[in-house]
Formats: structure tokens, C-alpha cells, sequence
């Protein structure tokens, strides 16, 4: 039986030059290694390492000091990839889309309550969709509008006793023989109309009032709900800064009827709002 001869590839591992070795220049450090891959080649490996210095804690210093032990102890210095870990182990979970669909699906459902919650719930005092025990303005709108319901109970007699207006007879063909007054005739109806508006202007301006001392953060519609419960609003005009927006403090509230914007006066007029007191009076005249 003939001799065995060994392979190159094992020679290469018992020679000495192959051996791997480190060379230090300066900062620089070169590991020179030799291996041989799968097509049984031998293959050079150089790996150059930067030499640095850093300034770390006692306790960092001293644990980079200590020996390997177990099957690390012939390990060289630093951490091994293969017994050391690096990092801390983060576990992710990925939400599928079915999940996501799933959510929206939902979400789409609790909308459909809302909405037809909305319209069965409704305030008695500000008319919102809530109950009207958790309104934020049952303290401060709700005596108000049960005074203003106790005062439209004392007037309705006297409305009831007035007599009822004749029906317009401009809207019936006149006979040949019947004198119609100018401003039923044809072609009034317009001129009435503009009459009217004017005079409507003019009675708006005679029942304007003026409130002040109102906190920077009213809106327009604060003071529609506080003025609103008295009578019927042509107009709001609330004063703010051009450059923040928010209220200079001071409105004005236009009514139709003159005796409503005497209410509004007398009632509000020292009232608390808003941890403030208003101050509510009658507007003057412009131009003046």
C-alpha cells in the first residue's frame, strides 16, 4: 500500500510565514491573515485598524481589563462577534394590512353612531348636540332665558287681545268703481319696499347697543348666545386686532325692535360673563 501524500493546503497551515501577524506603525495597525477558501485556494487577508484613544469611565476601563475565561481564554483582546453581543435585542410586530383595515372598518362604524346621536340629542339651552345637564352655559344662559320665558308669558294676553290685522287687498283685482289708495296701486310695491329697508335701517341704528369689558377670547358667537334670547339680531359687529385676531373688548349688537334692546341693556348690564363685568349701554348715534 502506497504512502499518503498530504495535501498543499495542509502544508500551507504548518508553515511558518503563513502565520498570522500584526504590525504596528504609529496609529495604524495591520493584521495580516492566510486561509483557504472553498476552491481550496489560498487567499491573503489584510485588515488595517486605527489606533485611537478615548477617554472612558472606571468602570468601562476596568471591564475591558478583565481575562477571558472558557472557551474565550486564547481569544484575542476585544470583543468576539461570536460570544459577545454588541447590542440590545429590540423585537419588532409588523401590523398586518388586514389589522388596518380592520381598525378602519371600525372607525367608520363609530362615526355612523355619532352622526345619528347627533340629531337625537339636543341642548335646551344653546341647542347643541348634548345634554342639558352638561351644558357649559346652564349657569350663566339658563336664568336668563327662564326670565325671558316668565316675561313672553305675561305679554301673550295682551297679544292675544289685539285684533287681528285685515288681509291685503292690493292682492285682489280692484272694482272699476272702488278708489284704491297710491300705495296699493300698481307699481307701489317696489317703492314700499325700498321705504321699508330704509326705515329698517334706520330703526336698527336707533336700537344698537354697545358691550364692553368682554375678555380677549370672545368670538362672534359668544355674543350671539349671550344677546340672542332677547329678541331677534340684525347685525354683530365685534371689534379685533388686525394683527392677532383676538377682541378689543367692546361689540356691537344691532336689534330690530327698540324695546328688546332695552331688555338686553337691563338685564346684562353688570352681569357676570367670563369671570368679567359687563358693561352694556346704548350706542351712539354715528358722527357723533
Amino acid at each position: 500500500m502506497g504512502e499518503v501524500k498530504s495535501s498543499w493546503a495542509s502544508e500551507i497551515e504548518i508553515e511558518e510565514d503563513d502565520a498570522p501577524s500584526e504590525t504596528i506603525d504609529g496609529n495604524t495597525k495591520v493584521v495580516t491573515d492566510f486561509f483557504v477558501n472553498e476552491d481550496e485556494k489560498k487567499v491573503k487577508w489584510i485588515r488595517t485598524y486605527k489606533i485611537e484613544k478615548k477617554i472612558v469611565s472606571k468602570a468601562i476601563a476596568r471591564r475591558k481589563g478583565l481575562a477571558k475565561f472558557g472557551d474565550c481564554l486564547k481569544d484575542r483582546p476585544g470583543p468576539d462577534p461570536a460570544t459577545t453581543q454588541l447590542h440590545e435585542e429590540v423585537t419588532m410586530q409588523y401590523i398586518s394590512s388586514k389589522e388596518e383595515n380592520e381598525k378602519d372598518s371600525n372607525d367608520t362604524e363609530l362615526d355612523k353612531l355619532k352622526k345619528m346621536n347627533k340629531g337625537m340629542i339636543k341642548c335646551r339651552i344653546c341647542k347643541e348636540d348634548h345634554w342639558t345637564t352638561n351644558c357649559p352655559y346652564k349657569d350663566t344662559l339658563g336664568p336668563l332665558r327662564e326670565s325671558l320665558s316668565a316675561g313672553k308669558e305675561d305679554e301673550d294676553p295682551e297679544k292675544s287681545e289685539s285684533p287681528t290685522p285685515a288681509p291685503n287687498a292690493g292682492s285682489s283685482a280692484p272694482s272699476s268703481r272702488a278708489y284704491v289708495p297710491p300705495s296699493r296701486r300698481e307699481g307701489a310695491r317696489d317703492r314700499i319696499i325700498g321705504d321699508s329697508m330704509s326705515d329698517r335701517r334706520r330703526n336698527e341704528d336707533n336700537a344698537a347697543i354697545r358691550v364692553s369689558n368682554l375678555s380677549e377670547n370672545t368670538q362672534e358667537s359668544d355674543v350671539q348666545e349671550l344677546f340672542k334670547p332677547f329678541g331677534a339680531i340684525a347685525r354683530i359687529f365685534l371689534a379685533k386686532d388686525k394683527q392677532t385676531g383676538q377682541c378689543k373688548g367692546f361689540a356691537f349688537i344691532h336689534y330690530y325692535k327698540k324695546e328688546e334692546a332695552a331688555k338686553a341693556i337691563a338685564t346684562l348690564n353688570g352681569y357676570g360673563y367670563d369671570y368679567l363685568i359687563l358693561s352694556v349701554e346704548w350706542a351712539k348715534p354715528t358722527g357723533t
